[in-house]
């Protein structure tokens, strides 16, 4: 186990995780798991924190963000508040306290277990790790060297949810912190899960989140994954998620990113690992301040017989900037795939920044793939409309951002969700013309 430790020397960052890596007892960890770590470990100490000369990272320059003298694996404690920030919603709650699960959950077809005890075993050996490409990514590589923390949600043969799992991350925050929690999803053959995913921070001081989420979707199983990223702006939030779909299954990803977290980095990584599987991806950020959000999608097909759709849409406000970055893949032997990547952006402010890049590999030669993207301002014509008509200019503009974001919302499959968004949207946008 790893104690808690500040640092409190002028090493960097980079050299106080190699020398705790060094100071860490092993004696717990399984030997496969240790090797795992070790692996991730030499990843991340070869090339440490990513860079803007790295192709991936060029527009997002992390340094700025990591130079507080942060705790470094905190643990959790009891004393956090528990709380249900989506009004209505009806689910299966699960709260994580700094990354810990504190309480025991019931939840019929489903098993939740802290990742701590899940990793006593051997069980986990075929998914932990397994898929994550940790040399293209120092982020998921630290996370998988000095992670701790985080649960194992896993369903039974042909189980399906009667409600969503709620998971709220509560971080605590009255001293800088650097948080790397981790989560597991295994859907067995036949079942369907819906998870939703919310973040409490309590305190000022800088937070820094790095967080890895695998998810392996077997055949004829269904998986909706959703990730509501609305923080305080002394929140730093980078995620890597990793999905792996078997023939005949079905994942959606929807990803909702608001105001005022100072760094959002999304990493979703798929691999259709079968025929017939069928994957959708929405995702809206509306960025405020000088806030900086950043969407890396990969979406790897593999087999024949293959379905993707991808719509992320995107609202700028102030001083904001926002990075989209989309790659399909489809190998020689994906005949037959069908892919479809839309990104379109709206700037309501002459200081707004975006950078837009999807792209598309294609090794295989009877297939239908498409890609585009969109950047412009608010329609004049549009806006004088609304104002012939009574409407004034702020509440016209809030109308034409929630027109703008409705293909992207309206596919919410839980009600209470989508009111909550489509409300935060408004909020959001209200204190931006106020």
């Amino acid at each position: 186990m790893i104690n808690a430790i500040k640092m409190t020397t002028t090493t960097s960052l980079y050299d106080q995780f190699i020398a705790l890596y060094r100071e860490k007892e092993k004696v717990q960890d399984n030997r496969w798991l240790t090797s795992i770590r070790d692996t991730a470990f030499e990843s991340f100490s070869e090339k440490g924190f990513p860079t803007t000369k790295m192709e991936e990272w060029r527009f997002t320059n992390v340094a700025p963000f990591l130079k507080e003298d942060f705790r470094l694996q905190p643990g959790g404690t009891s004393s956090l508040l528990r709380q249900n920030i989506i009004p209505s919603l009806d689910a299966y709650e699960i709260v994580l306290k700094n990354g810990m699960l504190n309480e025991d959950v019931s939840i019929p077809g489903v098993k939740v277990t802290p990742l701590r005890t899940a990793l006593k075993n051997d069980d986990l050996k075929t998914y932990l790790g397994k898929h994550t490409p940790l040399k293209k990514n120092p982020f998921a590589a630290l996370n998988t060297a000095f992670f701790e923390n985080g649960i194992v949600i896993e369903t039974e043969k042909n189980a399906i949810g009667d409600k969503p799992l709620h998971i709220t991350h509560v971080y605590y925050a009255e001293e800088a912190v650097f948080i790397q929690p981790r989560i597991l999803v295994i859907a067995h053959r036949g079942s369907k899960i819906e998870i939703v995913e919310s973040v409490t921070v309590i305190g000022d001081k800088p937070l820094f989140v790095n967080s890895v989420t695998e998810c392996y979707v077997a055949e004829n199983a269904q998986v909706d994954q959703y990730n509501l990223q609305i923080a305080p702006a002394n929140a730093h939030l980078v995620h890597f998620n990793q999905v792996v779909q078997q023939g005949n299954s079905l994942y959606n990803n929807y990803n909702y990113i608001l105001p005022d977290a100072a760094l959002v980095r999304n990493n979703l990584h798929l691999d259709l690992n079968g025929s017939n599987t069928e994957s959708h991806l929405f995702g809206l950020y509306l960025a405020g301040n000088q806030q900086l959000t950043d969407i890396h999608t990969t979406v790897n097909h593999l087999f024949p017989n293959c379905f993707s759709n991808e719509l992320y849409k995107g609202v700028l406000l102030d001083n904001s900037r926002s990075v989209f970055s989309g790659r399909i893949y489809v190998a020689q032997d994906a005949q037959k795939t069908n892919a479809f990547q839309q990104n379109n952006n709206i700037l309501l402010s002459n200081k707004a920044i975006v950078d837009s890049k999807p792209q598309l590999e294609i090794f295989a030669d009877d297939v239908k793939c498409s890609h585009g993207s969109t950047v412009g301002s608010i329609n004049k014509e549009a806006l004088f409309y609304l104002h012939t008509r009574g409407i004034g200019e702020i509440a016209a503009r809030n109308l034409m951002v929630q027109a703008f974001a409705f293909d992207v919302t309206n596919k919410i499959q839980i009600p209470a969700v989508r009111e909550y968004i489509e409300k935060r949207i408004i909020h959001k946008m209200a204190e931006a013309y106020d």
